[in-house]
């Protein structure tokens, strides 16, 4: 089928290495974008998703510039499942659209297929919206030990982030590509290039 930009999903876990897989393909000429960046986009101040974060969890959630305190809704949502529910139902359909349509504007003369970083592909049940799917991953505990040093977060605050998606050895079953990122950033970036030049094989006109 030719005449529309082949859509690759990117996903992983949580401190999988997926935004320097991202920024890699995007490096080597990779039509990309990142949802973690239109997740924001769809709460910024002024916006109906911030409106509607603040009738379900209150203006609490504000930092003192009106703008969504992350760290807080994080620290809510990570221990209340159907808080977070929530949260990803106001978010979840504008980041959809506006992936929808970013691919939509892209010349698939330029760009045969495009990359988009999907964090939470698996668990609302996208990857049916592409033609493949890559997964950075790592072993559990070096998510942990990254989620802590990045954030700042306890292990028990760590471990929380992790049970809220499914298990990276899951998700790992259902990619067309695997990234593994528990070696250094040389060996990341090889399988990046690798997994780039089958893809430009399959999809090449």
């Amino acid at each position: 089928m030719t005449g529309h930009v082949r859509r690759v999903a990117l996903t992983g876990g949580i401190a999988t290495g997926k935004s320097h897989v991202r920024v890699r393909l995007d490096q080597l000429g990779v039509a990309t974008i990142d949802s973690d960046r239109l997740a924001r986009d769809a709460v910024a101040p002024g916006s109906v998703g911030l409106a509607a974060v603040v009738r379900r969890f209150g203006r609490e959630v504000l930092a003192a510039d009106g703008s969504l305190d992350r760290a807080k809704v994080g620290t809510i949502v990570f221990a209340d499942p159907a808080a977070r529910h929530d949260l990803e139902a106001i978010v979840h359909p504008e980041v959809r659209r506006a992936t929808d349509a970013w691919f939509a504007s892209l010349n698939p003369a330029i760009d045969p297929f495009a990359v988009a970083d999907i964090p939470l592909l698996f668990e609302v049940g996208r990857e049916r919206d592409f033609d493949a799917v890559i997964v950075a991953a790592c072993e559990a505990e070096t998510q942990v030990h990254r989620v802590m040093e990045r954030d700042g977060l306890t292990e028990t605050e760590a471990r929380q982030r992790l049970a809220a998606q499914l298990p990276i050895a899951d998700k790992v079953t259902r990619a067309d590509f695997v990234i593994r990122t528990d070696g250094s950033y040389a060996e990341t970036e090889q399988q990046v290039d690798a997994v780039l030049s089958a893809l430009r094989r399959q999809y090449a006109r």
